[in-house]
């Protein structure tokens, strides 16, 4: 069940938009420096991914926790914080998911 959430990360359409916009502005010199400060930084789409990433593993490292604890090599402290670790990221991927869910409605409700 987690790597469906984990494949969630390789989902991005977005991946050769960056290098397209380097390429048509480059041929202004002022534009041609905020191209530079642009590619440094991380697309919306990479960040998005490593969050879902970041949270698959998470989620993945509470399921093996728990599951040392029931074997018994896993102290109960360990489990727990892994856990609480998990549905934190959870909950952060679900917030994040619902303030993109009422963004992209309230701009199909805009009027052309």
């Amino acid at each position: 069940m987690i790597e469906n959430v984990q494949s969630a990360s390789a989902l991005s359409l977005t991946r050769g938009i960056g290098s397209a916009a380097t390429d048509l502005v480059s041929g202004s010199p002022l534009m041609g420096q905020a191209s530079e400060a642009a590619s440094q930084a991380m697309s919306f789409a990479s960040v998005m991914g490593n969050m879902a990433s970041d949270a698959a593993n998470s989620l993945k490292q509470a399921e093996v926790k728990s599951f040392e604890g029931i074997q018994g090599k896993a102290n109960t402290r360990e489990v727990v914080d892994a856990v609480m670790q998990a549905e934190q990221s959870l909950q952060t991927a679900i917030a994040f998911r619902d303030k993109i869910v009422n963004a992209y409605l309230e701009i199909t409700k805009m009027q052309i």
